[in-house]
């Protein structure tokens, strides 16, 4: 019976396998983002596929499993991706929701698997900044190795509230409603916020289009 290989999360390797290799743990500048279309229709493969392959992803690292997609490198393009994603697969009329999770800080993340592009310029946003279509979305901050959380939950709720895209606090969640455009300018407000006072945050996202449930 083989030897079990046990993961060692923040430590000298950050890879997760127990190798010892001489990875290192990242330097706290890559954000990463893993996120699921799911597309209430039977052409959803078609959809998800085409607007996968309509992203610009030159200035981010990617991936696609089964599972999910990710991408990982600077705040600005990753997110560029993922709203140029989103967009690209809204259909009038077809009920579609995206759950996403952007990270930044992770103690067992590494260097490696990202796309850190000098450039400020996102690729993706000439093609998607005059598409609208209303969002209605769910999101739940978790502030990571710190004792007064709650404190930067609140500020990220009331920037919401700020803006007037606020809807109401239910369990476990926030929930938003606003134009797309309203909704990633937001998600970019919060991570550069919580990129500056944290070390280590992850923010959970889930945005749903055209569904037929009212409430």
């Amino acid at each position: 019976m083989s030897e079990k290989q046990y993961v060692t999360y923040g430590q000298s390797c950050g890879c997760g396998s127990g190798c010892g290799c001489a990875v290192t743990k990242a330097s706290g500048q890559v954000t990463g983002c893993r996120f699921s279309l799911s597309v209430m229709s039977d052409r959803f493969m078609e959809i998800i596929l085409s607007a996968l392959a309509k992203v610009n992803t030159d200035n981010v690292w990617q991936m696609t499993d089964k599972l999910s997609t990710v991408y990982r490198g600077r705040q600005l393009h990753v997110e560029d991706a993922v709203k140029a994603c989103f967009i690209h697969a809204y259909t009038p009329g077809v009920h579609m929701t995206m759950e996403a999770t952007f990270s930044k800080g992770c103690p067992g993340d590494t260097d490696a698997d990202c796309m850190m592009a000098a450039e400020d310029n996102p690729l993706n946003e000439a093609a998607i900044r005059d598409i609208h279509f209303p969002v209605a979305c769910k999101i739940a901050l978790y502030p990571m190795g710190v004792p007064n959380y709650m404190e930067y939950i609140a500020t990220v709720v009331n920037h919401a509230i700020d803006l007037g895209i606020y809807e109401k606090s239910s369990h476990y969640c926030t929930i938003l409603n606003c134009d797309v455009q309203e909704l990633f300018d937001y998600i970019h407000n919060i991570n550069e916020y919580c990129g500056k006072e944290l070390s280590h945050y992850i923010f959970e996202v889930t945005m749903s289009v055209n569904s037929p449930t009212a409430e």
